[in-house]
């Protein structure tokens, strides 16, 4: 349901353009992650995977489940809540790396919340938190990076400036930009700061990518 609502959703408030290394999307069992810049940007990304049929679990900021509807939703999809910063964060992993063995791919942001900046325009992937290289390693499944750009133009700033861009955007049409990039295997015998080193330059190139297509100005750095 939620990724259809998404591949519903998305074509309202901007223009969607998918484009993938493979040529198709990826395959089940995958470790997924994508770059994080706005509250928008997941449902860009479901939207874009599930065009290329790929309906994934999601790890998502545990706040969502207190939203009455969405909270419902998301129960009963199987997605999993991340509790940052709480010893609760490490259940997240153990529902990830059990959804994998049972051959689902799972979506998860390895740089953790938002970026603290203004303005729309795009940055590269932050530094990645470790859950990912212990997801990876612990299950031996592929890693595919898919870069998003454009998704700032329809929710980003202060909470007037989002509500702004969202209720504006259906007559704007931003553009929507998606990249899946090629996967990789975060090999058992590299370090936890190798492995991250490795994903993250896999994510920044899809990022790029995707950027590249919006002929906008980008910032030097993620932060």
């Amino acid at each position: 349901m939620l990724s259809r609502l998404a591949d519903a959703v998305a074509p309202v408030f901007g223009r969607l353009y998918v484009a993938s290394d493979a040529g198709s999307g990826p395959l089940a069992g995958s470790i997924i992650i994508a770059n994080h810049t706005s509250l928008s940007d997941p449902v860009v990304v479901l939207a874009a995977l599930r065009r290329l049929g790929t309906e994934p679990i999601v790890l998502a900021a545990a706040g969502l489940w207190r939203i009455p509807l969405l909270g419902w939703v998301l129960t009963r999809e199987g997605h999993i809540p991340v509790h940052r910063h709480d010893p609760r964060a490490a259940q997240a992993l153990q529902e990830a790396q059990a959804a994998l063995t049972a051959g689902r791919s799972v979506l998860l942001y390895p740089e953790g919340g938002l970026p603290h900046r203004k303005g729309v325009r795009e940055a590269p992937p932050r530094p990645f938190h470790p859950g990912l290289f212990h997801l990876a390693h612990a299950t031996g499944a592929q890693v595919v990076p898919v870069g998003q750009a454009g998704a700032r133009a329809l929710a980003s700033g202060s909470p007037f400036e989002q509500a702004a861009r969202l209720l504006t955007a259906p007559l704007r049409r931003p553009r929507l930009h998606v990249y899946v990039g090629a996967p990789l295997r975060l090999d058992s015998g590299q370090t936890q700061a190798q492995s991250l080193a490795m994903a993250h330059s896999a994510l920044t190139q899809a990022w790029h990518a995707a950027a590249r297509q919006l002929a906008a100005p980008v910032l030097l750095t993620g932060r």
